[in-house]
């Protein structure tokens, strides 16, 4: 410390070469704003400075166990107090000299934005070290040799010996587990403290990764936990019984209780192949009922619970601002940060209803870029102010909530990562999930989150384009993420992490604080006090999976969110009285990673429109013609045949129902038809009235802006089409409403 020309920076490098730590200019982490203040001659005030200083402070902080040197005027006894409220183990090192040495030595510089002139406005502001500061002074006058080393004796005068082992020490991000969202009492806390003092360093590696079960054989479970000693696991989806029988013997099998996770995005859905399928996120934020999100977390909890379950990797926390971007078009609750924190809030007080912990996601938020990051990272562009605005009060919302783990997606941002690393290059930019600045500068420093954090799936190509798996899967670890999603190649991966600890990438503090947070979550859910016999139940509590009761709710739910977007030309009511012959079309983005029938939707709208009293058509393509059995198809002959003048002769009205599926197989999903002029295309608009009803995405329009008539239900669940079946007959009315991203941006839409 000091003031200009006093040679913080030639002697805080030597200083920190002798120590063997890294070097840090302080002025580096000035914002662009001071730095054009101070190079026209203008002095900073207070204001400028409190954020930088809070900079210069998390840096020492997170300097890691054998701290840094760095260089920073700290003129102000406040100054010095900001610093050590970040870093309280801050030694400071004054370079003492006389105004002369400083005048001489100033104007002898150039290419540095402290004019000289302010040299004496430095002197002035300059308040010695008190005698209860931990500091060092040092003449500047001599030769840069002898300061050095008299700054060296100085220093290992100060530093306090401690009896504690190397990088225990606590810093301002460490883990308080009696603190939310643990809240762990004395016996907890001794529990993960003993546990993780008798974890050999195979099993503290193993703690950080969760795997993804691709089998449910024993012989597969005996060898993930034997061989990789993972602290939590995911599993592909089944039967809810194969399921329960899966979670149960992983849990009898590991030394260590594990943390289960499912993806409860919408309901029971998703967690087992017979899970109740509530609501979508959007859905749940499409009709004023805030309840509909405490529902779904509901029963998202009572069916993963009885599975064995304890981690829900949601709610999901993303605003939908690009209508283009279809990875959380359906899985956001809304196009506002009002509408997702009212939203997020009831979901997961919901599903805390039982014995399970959420993951929000995707930090730092998705719903800006269309890109997705299963194959390319994605941004979030937004400046510093706007996402504390946005995003930002998304997240201190459902933190200050509880919320007790948040997923980290592979986005970057850019003019977050530059507002605490002023000056950072392009081609530095990384996915927040190596991000320092955002996991800790900002997740831990400036939101507070105490909580554990995970990185999205590590097979996601936007994390992989970031630089080679070996050192990547360490980076995650010390950038400041707690737990690593999935393995890509277990044996590789594991090595990795484990070489990135042994050469220092990963600290040791860095490495037990994730452990402490990852034990603490296990802890706060009682599984250290829970009987291996008891953490899965038994077998008869899978009757809540699929029950009528919760049909019902999906009943309910759907007949209040199907939305009527539009009706120009008042098309509504058709009924099989006024309109008995039904063309009917189905449209789907051909099968997505599920490997399910794309159009399998289109017998139960058949089935449910044939049950109502319409006498229903249904379209086939040259290729599904094709396929059973005709012969010389092409889409010319099938428009011929289909477009024809007598069209209206044959048929009332036409129904289209689309459900366009897959996210992570295109960047964005839109319409895709057939052929070129396929005879599916809406040409019909004009000829008899036409209704388009998506069941799944809210972006369609963009496709089919001719037509007039335009319904969301949401879902392709028989209870969304039955009940959207009502509601175009007037059986009963529209309730759910919309947001403008429905017209993505385009007049004709509206139409």
């Amino acid at each position: 410390m000091g003031v200009s020309g006093c040679g913080k920076t030639t002697i805080g490098d030597l200083v920190a070469r002798e120590l063997g730590v890294p070097f840090l200019d302080g002025d580096s982490l000035h914002p662009v704003e001071n730095v054009a203040k101070m190079a026209a001659g203008t002095p900073l005030t207070d204001e400028d400075r409190w954020p930088w200083l809070a900079t210069v402070g998390a840096e020492l902080a997170n300097a890691g166990d054998g701290g840094m040197v760095l260089a920073c005027s700290a003129l102000r006894r406040s100054y010095r107090d900001a610093i050590r409220k970040q870093a309280p183990d801050t030694i400071f090192l004054h370079l003492h000299g006389s105004e002369e040495v400083l005048r001489a030595r100033t104007e002898g510089r150039s290419g540095h934005f402290m004019p000289p002139a302010l040299l004496v406005s430095q002197l002035a502001t300059l308040e010695p070290l008190g005698a209860d500061e931990a500091a060092v002074v040092v003449d500047i006058a001599a030769p840069v040799g002898e300061v050095v080393s008299e700054a060296l004796k100085g220093i290992a005068a100060v530093v306090r010996p401690t009896a504690a082992a190397a990088g225990s020490s606590p810093r301002q991000f460490d883990v308080d587990l009696q603190a939310a969202p643990f809240n762990l009492d004395d016996d907890a806390v001794a529990w993960v403290e003993s546990t993780l003092a008798g974890m050999s360093l195979e099993e503290k590696i193993g703690q950080l990764f969760i795997n993804h079960n691709n089998d449910y054989s024993p012989e597969y479970l005996d060898g993930v936990l034997e061989n990789f000693h993972v602290g939590g696991m995911r599993y592909r989806p089944g039967p809810s019984a194969a399921v329960q029988e899966h979670i149960r013997y992983a849990q009898s099998r590991t030394r260590i209780p594990l943390l289960v996770a499912s993806n409860p995005e919408m309901g029971g859905a998703g967690s087992c192949d017979d899970g109740t399928f509530v609501s979508t996120h959007l859905q749940a934020g499409s009709h004023p009922d805030k309840a509909i999100a405490r529902q779904m977390g509901q029963v998202a909890g009572v069916e993963t619970a009885a599975l064995g379950c304890n981690w829900a990797f949601a709610p999901i926390v993303d605003i939908h601002y690009n209508w283009r971007n279809t990875v959380i078009s359906t899985r956001a609750f809304g196009n506002t940060p009002e509408i997702v924190v009212e939203r997020a809030k009831e979901y997961f007080d919901g599903i805390s209803e039982s014995a399970t912990v959420c993951a929000m996601k995707h930090f730092p938020g998705d719903g800006v870029d269309e890109r997705d990051q299963h194959v390319v990272t994605s941004y979030n562009t937004f400046s510093y102010e706007e996402w504390n605005r946005t995003y930002g009060h998304v997240y201190r919302e459902m933190i200050g909530h509880g919320v007790q783990s948040i997923m980290i997606g592979h986005i970057g941002a850019p003019e977050l990562s530059r507002h605490f690393r002023p000056g950072m290059a392009d081609k530095d930019i990384l996915p927040a999930t190596l991000g320092p600045e955002l996991l800790q500068d900002l997740l831990r420093g400036e939101l507070g989150f105490n909580g554990l954090v995970l990185t999205d799936a590590s097979l996601m190509v936007g994390l992989t384009q970031a630089m080679k798996r070996k050192d990547l899967v360490p980076a995650t670890i010390a950038a400041g993420c707690d737990m690593f999603l999935f393995f890509r190649n277990p044996a590789e991966d594991f090595g990795y992490m484990l070489d990135g600890y042994k050469s220092g990438v990963i600290t040791e503090q860095r490495l037990h604080d994730a452990l402490r947070r990852i034990l603490g979550l296990k802890a706060s859910l009682g599984l250290h006090r829970t009987p291996v016999s008891e953490l899965v139940p038994p077998a008869e509590a899978l009757a809540v999976i699929g029950s009528e009761v919760h049909r019902a709710i999906a009943a309910e739910i759907a007949d209040k969110t199907i939305t009527l977007v539009k009706d120009t030309a008042g098309n509504l009511p058709i009924t099989p009285e006024t309109h008995p012959r039904i063309r009917l079309y189905g449209i789907s983005g051909g099968a997505d990673f599920t490997r399910a029938d794309p159009l399998a939707y289109l017998d139960t709208v058949k089935e449910e429109l044939e049950a109502a009293g319409f006498e229903v058509h249904v379209f086939k393509t040259a290729e599904q013609r094709e396929a059973a059995g005709e012969t010389g198809m092409n889409f010319m002959r099938v428009l011929s045949e289909e477009a024809t003048a007598d069209y209206p002769e044959k048929y009332d009205a036409a129904f289209v129902f689309a459900n366009v599926k897959g996210f992570a197989q295109e960047a964005a999903i839109r319409i895709k038809w057939s052929s070129p002029m396929a005879a599916e295309i809406p040409w019909y608009t004009t000829e008899v009235p036409t209704v388009f009803v998506s069941l799944n995405q809210p972006n369609h329009l963009i496709d089919v802006p001719m037509v007039k008539t335009a319904i969301h239900a949401h879902a392709g669940s028989r209870e969304a089409i039955r009940a959207t079946i009502a509601k175009i007959q007037g059986k009963s009315e529209f309730q759910g409403t919309f947001n403008d991203n429905v017209f993505c941006g385009s007049f004709d839409t509206r139409l």
